[in-house]
């Protein structure tokens, strides 16, 4: 009797030679700003690569231990992404005489450690189902912390801060994920209630009323941290993150119909009610105009970024060659502008191609998930990537309007890096039980009954006794 069923190839080796090449990409791009900047190739290159080097490759080693039939192209690529943004972040440094890589390879540190720390506590991500509605109470708390006087702050007009121990920290950053864990185990636990036939309106079937409720608090959560938070980033992430779940969920169009209705209602509401959204709006559609441009918390960013971005051209003018400091919050909100100035148009591509390659093994795990929870929980997280990235890219290039929310990996900020990450461990631990072998015959009945009650082993074994 076989002992278990064609087992997969683990692929680590695959994965250590993607990393070396990260790793090189990474290190290359530090070793660019060093020779193009007056004092030539610093200090920092050394002790912050091998640092960035020596967690990746434990990272690399947890995997096989822990994981080791997990996606082997998540890990390069977030290296990749993360030791670039260090790059740029560095060499912006060096124009301001500042030292916030120094404070990112920290953060990238502790993230790290983190992610490390949740591949060894979960081991198997579907007993994160188990806590559904204490994810949500988590989110809530989360939400809410900002809003408590004398621990929220407010930094760049959005009160979407907390200050602990002399760190500033976003709560909103984690609570995407535990808001991801509780949409992707409310809809496995009641899908088949959600699906049940409405009233129809022509092509579309609507759902019943009653099961419109998830929908509504969402749309509500979303409204009310755009009000109180003044964030419109989180705002469109978490309605967004709630409506490609249900629709994967469910598969309905309808959902999609009435959340956009939904959407554009609260946009319009929040255009002619909400002075923080009317300037944004007038700032995208009036970018270039003098009254706008100089107006407090106008549409300066905007220009200079663009101007940055045609700076850059095709080829970029070189790392470390360019002016991206003269953007506001070139590090941090306009890191994309900083890196299409001096990467130019083909580097700024690649970027965006890494992110795609992300977001699409993300999806991948998803789609061959063994479990309802882990199709939506993978999909979800991956949608929050790809939809940050559209959203910044998209404010940056003026295709829609900026927004506060911070380039995946690549921002300088301790928050996003360190939530980023334990996305990016919870999709490999996703990818590595859906590619794990399955146990089989008497091994499977062996490993159940490690696990079963005292008082079921007995039939267990009687079982195996038959088998034989």
């Amino acid at each position: 009797m076989s002992e278990l069923e064609t087992a997969p190839v683990p692929r680590r080796n695959m994965e250590l030679l993607l990393l070396l090449l990260a790793l090189a990409v990474a290190m290359g791009a530090y070793y660019l700003v060093g020779i193009n900047s007056d004092d030539g190739p610093s200090q920092e290159f050394i002790t912050q690569g091998l640092f960035l080097a020596g967690l990746a490759l434990v990272f690399h080693v947890i995997l096989r231990i822990w994981a080791k039939y997990a996606d082997p192209v998540i890990l390069p690529v977030t290296v990749a992404l993360n030791g670039i943004g260090l790059a740029m972040i560095h060499r912006i440094d060096l124009a301001r005489n500042d030292d916030q890589a120094f404070r990112q390879i920290l953060w990238t540190g502790v993230a790290m450690a983190v992610a490390c720390v949740t591949l060894w506590a979960i081991r198997d991500h579907r007993v994160l189902r188990r806590f559904t509605y204490i994810a949500l109470a988590v989110s809530v708390l989360l939400l809410l912390l900002p809003l408590i006087p004398k621990v929220g702050v407010v930094l760049n007009g959005a009160r979407i801060w907390v200050h602990f121990f002399g760190l500033s920290f976003q709560p909103g950053e984690l609570a995407k994920i535990t808001l991801a864990i509780f949409f992707a185990g409310y809809l496995s636990s009641n899908r088949e209630l959600i699906l049940l036939a409405g009233r129809k309106i022509g092509p579309l079937q609507l759902p019943r009323a009653r099961d419109l409720g998830p929908m509504v608090v969402a749309w509500l959560v979303s409204i009310g941290v755009l009000v109180v938070q003044r964030d419109l980033g989180s705002s469109i992430l978490f309605f967004g993150l709630f409506m490609v779940m249900i629709y994967v969920a469910t598969a309905r169009v309808s959902w999609i119909v009435i959340g956009t209705l939904m959407l554009v209602g609260g946009g319009i509401f929040a255009y002619l009610t909400m002075s923080h959204v009317t300037r944004r709006i007038d700032g995208w559609l009036n970018a270039f105009d003098p009254d706008i441009y100089h107006a407090s918390g106008g549409s300066r960013q905007i220009v200079e970024g663009l101007f940055g971005l045609a700076n850059g051209g095709l080829m970029g003018t070189g790392l470390g060659n360019g002016s991206p400091y003269m953007v506001p919050l070139a590090n941090s909100d306009m890191i994309v502008a900083s890196l299409g100035e001096e990467l130019g148009l083909i580097g700024l591509s690649a970027i965006v191609l890494l992110y795609l390659i992300l977001v699409s093994r993300g999806m991948r795990a998803a789609l061959g998930s063994r479990d309802t929870f882990g199709k939506l929980l993978a999909t979800g997280l991956s949608f929050t990537i790809g939809l940050q990235c559209f959203v910044v890219i998209g404010g940056v290039t003026r295709l829609i309007p900026l927004t506060g929310l911070t380039t995946p990996f690549m921002a300088a900020g301790g928050s996003s890096l360190l939530s980023n990450w334990i996305i990016v461990a919870l999709l490999l631990l996703i990818s590595h039980n859906s590619r794990r072998p399955m146990l089989s015959g008497v091994s499977a009945t062996a490993e159940v009954a490690t696990k079963a009650p005292r008082r079921s082993r007995g039939l267990l074994e009687s079982l195996k006794e038959t088998k034989r």
